[in-house]
């Protein structure tokens, strides 16, 4: 994901709601005062207290999960968990929307997605903290979330009108003479959009819209421990289809553990499955849902060269940037680095001084640079991965320990899931800190003689996400281009730049399909082929 530079340097509308025609709809109700942590957010939560977006209305869930503040371990929130029963009653409730959302119309299709724009805007504040909540991003990140979650929003609402088919010339065989062919593109049928925890608001925003625009019931699964945000996101846009008179059953959502998923996942009325998440289990959804269209946006362990000609300060302000942004918990965040010889002392050493000056501590404080990664399990995993590698013949440049927190007088800044900005150079390639995804904030450095050995242990992965070059020599630039065995070639910026708008996507072990409003929506519809003789001979 895209984060922006300052970052690292340093430094309501009213809405009236209509009820829907049918008589089992359920306008969402205030959920209360269900945050606990002890600055609580400004504004109650529109979705109900224990409550899953199912069928028409809100459905009291079984059972309640906690959702926990990484950075000190209070209780946000009680999340609703649903079941496999939940799941099976979702698909019930989305198989008979279907004709009623592939019928609506362009017009309306994009209404719906621009008054949805406009709600998230007008409460971009309030859901911005309780991304950082629930999340433990730093703020500018969860900010950053919200903005982009906003112009996707918009960008899909304008790609609503574009879904365009295509004559055909058949008369180019004989047995073709004098007809008339053409393709529309049609509504998938059932979608189901599986998002991962470190941006939930924006993943699932890049399946849900596109579902909209395409025609297509959603029915979103968040991560379990971030679902607050798409919970907020799923009653804005229930609220939005109320108004329009559409069926609030065409998005729904269940949270919950694997059982949930895999409900929705094998179940032959999902025509489409879109999932975000680890490379393991994005392999086990595409064979749960064999033989329908999946997606997947999987890991990656992203490669960033160094050329010997390269602009040496900008490169170290790309990988300060780019490495450690979202608490380094992005798929396209910085993680290997490959130095060209001539630079590489210098660039390690300078980019030791500036990562050793980002500021650690509460997500919540502006100049907060890293936070707690998500969970102590990660920060365990991390720090283990980190010990493997020093063990191997790693040396540590920067960090690794529990830091301190920014404000000595704040509580709950040190413990397992608080990683200090890693850099570690001289990193063996046979070790899991440069082979996998480490999904926290390390970034692995070694030297290199050529851009040509770069490229080919950048390729030498079998992930390949997005990777990057600085140079200063378009034969460099485009080799890379050409060459790198990736879904995106970023050139003189941080290879965790995404355009919102942009076909987004991996190779290999990181994921098949795109992403991006267009594209998405091409993935959500199928091509009608029709072949016409005006008069039958």
């Amino acid at each position: 994901m895209f984060a922006t530079r300052s970052r690292c340097r340093g430094g309501s509308d009213g809405h009236r709601r209509r009820a829907h025609a049918r008589p089992t709809a359920q306008p969402p109700q205030p959920q209360g005062d269900l945050v606990t942590d002890t600055r609580p957010l400004a504004q109650p939560l529109l979705a109900p207290a224990g409550a899953l977006p199912i069928g028409d209305g809100w459905r009291p869930a079984a059972e309640t999960s906690p959702v926990v503040f990484p950075f000190d371990g209070g209780v946000v929130a009680q999340a609703p968990v649903g079941t496999a029963a939940d799941s099976a009653d979702a698909l019930d409730a989305a198989e008979a929307a279907r004709a009623e959302v592939a019928a609506l119309t362009t017009a309306q299709r994009k209404s719906i997605l621009t008054a949805v724009h406009d709600r998230l805007r007008a409460e971009a504040e309030r859901i911005e903290d309780l991304l950082i909540l629930e999340t433990g991003k730093p703020r500018v990140d969860c900010r950053t979330e919200v903005s982009r979650t906003i112009v996707t929003l918009q960008a899909t609402a304008e790609e609503a009108s574009r879904i365009h088919g295509e004559t055909v010339p058949l008369d180019l065989q004989e047995l073709g003479r004098g007809m008339i062919g053409y393709y529309t593109r049609k509504p998938a049928g059932v979608v189901v959009a599986i998002a991962g925890f470190n941006y939930p608001l924006l993943l699932a925003t890049h399946k849900l819209a596109p579902a909209i625009a395409a025609g297509c019931p959603v029915i979103v699964k968040p991560a379990p421990n971030t679902p607050l945000a798409t919970l907020e996101l799923i009653a804005i846009v229930r609220e939005v289809l109320a108004d329009h008179d559409v069926t609030p059953a065409a998005v729904q959502l269940v949270n919950g553990g694997p059982s949930v998923g895999e409900t929705l996942v094998r179940d032959p009325r999902a025509q489409v499955v879109s999932f975000t998440g680890s490379a393991k289990i994005g392999h086990l959804i595409a064979q749960q849902a064999a033989p329908r269209k999946t997606l997947l946006e999987l890991g990656s362990n992203t490669g960033f060269i160094v050329a010997a000609d390269a602009d040496v300060e900008a490169a170290v302000d790309a990988v300060v940037a780019g490495g450690f942004y979202a608490n380094g918990q992005a798929c396209i965040s910085v993680q290997r680095i490959l130095l060209e010889r001539p630079v590489a002392d210098r660039f390690a050493a300078h980019l030791a001084e500036r990562v050793a000056e980002l500021v650690v501590g509460d997500p919540r404080d502006a100049a907060t640079n890293v936070a707690p990664v998500i969970n102590a399990a990660s920060g365990e995993r991390i720090r283990a991965m980190i010990d493997r590698a020093v063990s191997a013949g790693a040396r540590v440049l920067v960090g690794p320990g529990e830091s301190r927190e920014a404000d000595p007088g704040s509580a709950g800044a040190a413990g397992p899931a608080m990683i200090r900005p890693t850099v570690l150079g001289d990193v063996p390639a046979d070790v899991d800190v440069w082979a996998e995804e480490i999904f926290g904030p390390v970034v692995c450095l070694t030297t290199v003689d050529s851009v040509d050995e770069a490229i080919d242990l950048v390729n030498d992965s079998r992930y390949g996400l997005q990777a990057a070059i600085f140079t200063s020599s378009l034969e460099s630039a485009f080799a890379a281009v050409e060459r790198l065995e990736v879904g995106g070639v970023v050139v003189n910026e941080i290879p965790g730049f995404r355009s919102d708008i942009m076909p987004y996507g991996g190779v290999k072990d990181s994921g098949v399909g795109r992403e991006g409003p267009r594209y998405a929506i091409e993935e959500y519809t199928v091509t009608r082929m029709a072949m016409i003789r005006p008069r039958a001979r």
